[in-house]
């Protein structure tokens, strides 16, 4: 007879498990705790019907339940890699705490990941979604990930090439999805600091502080002042963070748009075309503060969808996002992409 070491349940509520608080079941469930136990994950993932892989669950809302096998990954572990003379190396597990990770490269330090402080999540899916924030992209600092095939079972290591980086995207949203588990995160972090403050309300921030010199701990902690005034803590308020992706547009529509909306917030790109903040063109549409059914939008930041009553049903979200891509499209004539994933 074979005796599992990781533990499987049977019909596990996934509301502590996602951000946006939604009840729904898991058919199987299993947490993953230590790298020793990868070998049998793969025994029981070559069982499954279907597989989810869970890290902060904050990026994901969840319209069913799912009918499967659902892995929470808990891998810790934080250490630096390689030291060299102006930057070092740090490897993070896949289970690991975002932010924590970003306060733990500061006390070491490490520069680079202070536009990202608090962003919610686990480390493993910050290089499924290209994290980003304040004019800074995970990307910019990646180094490399180690990745278990779920077929195979064999570590399989990516670099930055590899991994097909986009705004908000990556090969494993697409042609690799479902296929392999992140163990493992590095990143190329400097020695010396250089601060990026031009990026949204940082300099305001800064300057209301009277922090005329930033460091990078200055600068994370005016990310974390601006995140928790504008996005409610899901601790309290159901939500997944930013819904939809900031569009971009080439120059014949954001002119068009210009000279009807001079005050809209826009952000030249290298390219020419125009990235559009997608919480202007809600607000404008009158959606901040709107409830539909169990769901409705922040009243301070109307790039969030929340979980209004505490009761919400994914549905409620869901269509709630398809009315507000509706009115944006008749109004701006602007597509918008959801950021997070619908199950």
């Amino acid at each position: 007879m074979y005796f599992y070491i990781v533990q499987i349940l049977h019909q596990v509520s996934l509301k502590p498990y996602n951000t946006f608080g939604i009840e729904v079941f898991a058919k199987d469930f299993v947490q993953l705790e230590e790298r020793s136990e990868l070998n049998e994950l793969i025994k029981l993932v070559s069982a499954a019907s279907k597989i989810l892989i869970l890290g902060g669950g904050s990026n994901i809302v969840f319209t069913q339940s799912f009918d499967g096998l659902v892995i929470k990954n808990n891998l810790k572990g934080l250490w630096i890699h390689e030291r060299h003379e102006t930057y070092s190396v740090v490897r993070a597990a896949s289970g690991e705490n975002w932010h924590n990770f970003v306060c733990w490269t500061l006390s070491k330090n490490l520069y680079g990941l202070e536009n990202l402080s608090l962003i919610p999540g686990s480390v493993g899916a910050s290089p499924i979604q290209n994290i980003g924030a304040y004019g800074i992209e995970l990307k910019n600092t990646f180094e490399s990930l180690e990745a278990l095939h779920l077929k195979t079972g064999k570590i399989v290591s990516f670099k930055a090439s590899e991994c097909e980086f986009g705004y908000r995207e990556s090969v494993f949203k697409h042609a690799l999805k479902n296929q392999y588990l992140i163990v493992s995160v590095s990143f190329r972090l400097q020695h010396e600091p250089n601060t990026q403050v031009s990026y949204g309300a940082i300099k305001s921030v800064l300057a209301s502080n009277q922090i005329a010199q930033p460091k990078p701990q200055d600068v994370a902690n005016a990310v974390i002042q601006i995140r928790k005034n504008k996005l409610p803590d899901p601790k309290v308020l159901g939500n997944a963070g930013s819904f939809f992706k900031n569009p971009e547009i080439d120059a014949v529509l954001f002119n068009r748009l210009q000279k009807k909306h001079p005050e809209i917030i826009h952000y030249l790109q290298p390219s020419g075309r125009y990235k559009i903040a997608a919480g202007w063109l809600i607000e404008q549409c009158g959606f901040k503060g709107f409830k539909y059914k169990g769901a409705g939008v922040h009243t301070e930041q109307a790039l969030v969808l929340v979980n209004a009553t505490g009761n919400a049903q994914g549905n409620d979200v869901l269509e709630l996002s398809k009315i507000i891509q509706t009115k944006v499209l008749d109004c701006f004539e602007i597509g918008l992409e959801t950021e997070v994933n619908v199950l």
